[in-house]
């Protein structure tokens, strides 16, 4: 069977893990935590001109964004304007603080949040916008930010596919007030389950990030020496991940060109192969806007339909090959009816949703069964 998705592994996982235990420092912020810390720092603010943006790490993507919903002082009673075509995560972070959530159909060519219906679903109530850079490819983040802008919005970047890809040459999860990666064993770097919460607002508010992160408490300034003991100081969780799964990701970040170099010629040898696909107009295949640089996070077909989506899956399941449907629309879940509602027509999100499907795309699908799958695509359209 050729899986869907297979966890990255480069070589120096063990080892470090190892390394790890033996710094008799397995929790939080330890060697290797600081090690990644480093190493996006470093990597989002040199392409930023020299912009302070500053990262976390936390025990997921979903932790990332209820921090980040936390620093938009979101309570009882705001609301929240995101895409309805993503995973339960971006809304959940804000339902937990109490905001209603108000869906917006998103683009036909990328499946992001239409920019051009966001402005229509503002209210006295909205607090923030959250975008979903979907499948690692950028919303059109001028727009948003305008738009927030002029409406004193926050604006938070759920990149948790989004990890290397860049608008105009921007790092996405550096644009906006907040950028939350997730590094799922699905990501293109993997931690078994973690994330990272990025901050572009300044000093004040990294450090009230820090207290949030640590139970409420100054325990990092503790750590660095800037006050002599802590204390509970704010609201806060356990929000910082083990030593252990940051050593795991660190082997991951040693090798991310080589990773991403491996998923950028999957990704391109597809959507090679598919192009004569598309010209007969049998299938839809993605679309990167100018002045996006993706990532490679997935690769995408549009069907003509579900009945014809759901056949293809069965007719690649017969083949020994996994190719998966994404997102249910949001807004169509029982909790998406309870906290939430659809701001104008569901012109694209369900309609759509109901006719993407992704093939098998990770670091270390070899040739041979890339070129199986392929094979398959073209004979269910021959």
């Amino acid at each position: 069977m050729i899986h869907f998705n297979v966890p990255p592994v480069t070589g120096n996982e063990t080892k470090y893990i190892q390394q790890a235990i033996e710094n008799h420092k397995i929790c939080g912020d330890g060697e290797f935590t600081k090690k990644c810390h480093a190493w996006f720092e470093s990597r989002l603010n040199i392409v930023r001109g020299g912009l302070t943006s500053r990262v976390l790490l936390t025990t997921s993507g979903t932790t990332a964004l209820e921090m980040a919903a936390l620093l938009c002082d979101i309570k009882t009673g705001d609301e929240v304007i995101m895409p309805s075509f993503t995973f339960c995560s971006t809304a959940d972070a804000f339902v937990q603080r109490g905001a209603k959530i108000v869906f917006v159909d998103v683009r036909p060519d990328t499946m992001n949040i239409d920019e051009k219906k966001i402005e229509r679903a503002i209210t006295e109530k909205t607090k923030a916008i959250c975008v979903v850079h979907y499948a690692g490819v950028a919303c059109e983040m001028d727009t948003i930010m305008d738009i927030a802008r002029r409406h004193s919005l926050k604006v938070v970047e759920d990149a948790a596919q989004a990890v290397c890809s860049f608008y105009k040459g921007r790092p996405l999860g550096t644009i906006a007030d907040y950028g939350c990666f997730s590094f799922h064993e699905t990501k293109n770097f993997s931690m078994g389950e973690g994330g990272a919460i990025v901050i572009n607002t300044g000093t004040e508010d990294f450090e009230r990030a820090e207290v949030i992160r640590e139970k409420g408490t100054d325990r990092s300034k503790f750590l660095r020496g800037q006050v002599d003991k802590y204390t509970w100081r704010d609201y806060g969780s356990s929000y910082l991940p083990s030593d252990l799964n940051a050593a795991y990701l660190w082997a991951q970040l040693e090798k991310a060109e080589d990773i991403q170099k491996s998923r950028m010629k999957i990704w391109k040898t597809y959507n090679a192969a598919f192009a004569n696909l598309e010209k007969a107009g049998k299938v839809r295949l993605p679309v990167i806007p100018e002045g996006c640089v993706h990532n490679a996070h997935m690769f995408y077909l549009i069907t003509k339909s579900i009945e014809e989506r759901t056949a293809f899956i069965s007719f690649m399941r017969e083949k020994e090959i996994l190719a998966v449907f994404h997102y249910i629309p949001l807004h169509s879940a029982p909790a998406g009816v309870k906290f939430g509602r659809f701001d104008g027509e569901d012109e694209v999100t369900t309609p759509y949703s109901e006719r993407l499907v992704r093939l098998p795309l990770y670091y270390g699908l070899t040739d041979e069964d890339q070129q199986k799958v392929i094979d398959a695509v073209l004979e269910f359209y021959k």
